[in-house]
C-alpha cells in the first residue's frame, strides 16, 4: 500500500527536515492541548505516528480537501479513504481507530442515562456518527420502561436523498425487543437538517401504530452537517 512503499531521497529529506516540525507540535498538543492545532495539524501528527519517516503535512491537507474536513473525513469508509493517494492500509487505520474510539466514549455516555435525561449527549454521538455521511442512513433506537437504550439498531442505507423506513419492519422489531419507547434517527446528505413531508408522514404513521400496542415514538431527529432537527420539537409529532 501506499505507506508501506520504500522511501525516495527526497522523501527521506523531507522526513528528517519534518522531524523538529513535529516536536514542535508535540510540544504545543502537550503544553496547550488539541485546541492550540489547526485541523490539518492534528491529521498531520496522526499520519506521522502511522508513517513515522515521511512528511505528512501535505497527505493531510490533502485528506482534509478531498472530505470537506475533520468530520467527513473521520466517517469516510475505509474504501474512500484508500483512493486518496499515498494512504495505505496502517494509516487509515488510525484514522478509523480514533473514530472508533471517539464514538464509543459518546455512546458510553448515552448508554449510561435514561435518553431523555442525556439529551445532548445523544445529539452528539448522533452528530459524531451520522453528520458527513454521503447516503441516507435510518437507526432506531429503542428505549425501555425506563427510557435505557436497550438497542440502536441500523435499519438500512438508501440513496443520496432517500432511505426506505417500513411501520410494519419498525413495530414488529420493537415487540421483538420488547421496546416501551422509539426514536427514530435518519440523516441528510445534503447537509440540512430540514424534514421532508415524506419524513413527517412516516413519523406520523409509525407513532399511531405504536401508540395501539403501547409503544411511544418520542422523537425523530434529523442530522445534517448543519445541525439537528426534531419533530417533537417542531409540533410535528
Amino acid at each position: 500500500m501506499g505507506d508501506d512503499r520504500a522511501l525516495s531521497e527526497k522523501e527521506e529529506k523531507a522526513s528528517h527536515d519534518g522531524v523538529g516540525h513535529r516536536a514542535r507540535l508535540r510540544q504545543k498538543l502537550a503544553e496547550s492541548g488539541g485546541e492550540a492545532l489547526h485541523d490539518h495539524e492534528l491529521i498531520e501528527y496522526l499520519l506521522a505516528l502511522a508513517i513515522p519517516r515521511r512528511d505528512t503535512k501535505p497527505l493531510a491537507k490533502a485528506l482534509l480537501r478531498e472530505f470537506g474536513g475533520i468530520g467527513g473525513l473521520m466517517t469516510a469508509d475505509w474504501q474512500s479513504i484508500a483512493r486518496v493517494q499515498g494512504m495505505g492500509d496502517t494509516s487509515i487505520a488510525a484514522i478509523k481507530i480514533v473514530q472508533a474510539t471517539l464514538l464509543r466514549m459518546l455512546r458510553s455516555s448515552v448508554a449510561e442515562k435514561p435518553i431523555l435525561a442525556s439529551w445532548q449527549a445523544l445529539l452528539d454521538y448522533l452528530r459524531a456518527d451520522m453528520a458527513f455521511l454521503t447516503v441516507e442512513r435510518v437507526r432506531v433506537l429503542h428505549l425501555n420502561s425506563r427510557n435505557m437504550l436497550i438497542r440502536d439498531e441500523h435499519m438500512g442505507d438508501g440513496s443520496i436523498d432517500q432511505a426506505a423506513i417500513y411501520t410494519r419492519e419498525v413495530i414488529r422489531r420493537a415487540i421483538d425487543l420488547g421496546s416501551s419507547a422509539l426514536i427514530l434517527v435518519h440523516n441528510h446528505p445534503s447537509g440540512s437538517p430540514d424534514p421532508s413531508r415524506q419524513d413527517i408522514e412516516i413519523t406520523r404513521q409509525i407513532a399511531e401504530a405504536g401508540k395501539r400496542l403501547n409503544i411511544a415514538v418520542h422523537d425523530h431527529i434529523i442530522i445534517g452537517s448543519q445541525g439537528h432537527s426534531s419533530l417533537r420539537a417542531m409540533g410535528l409529532l
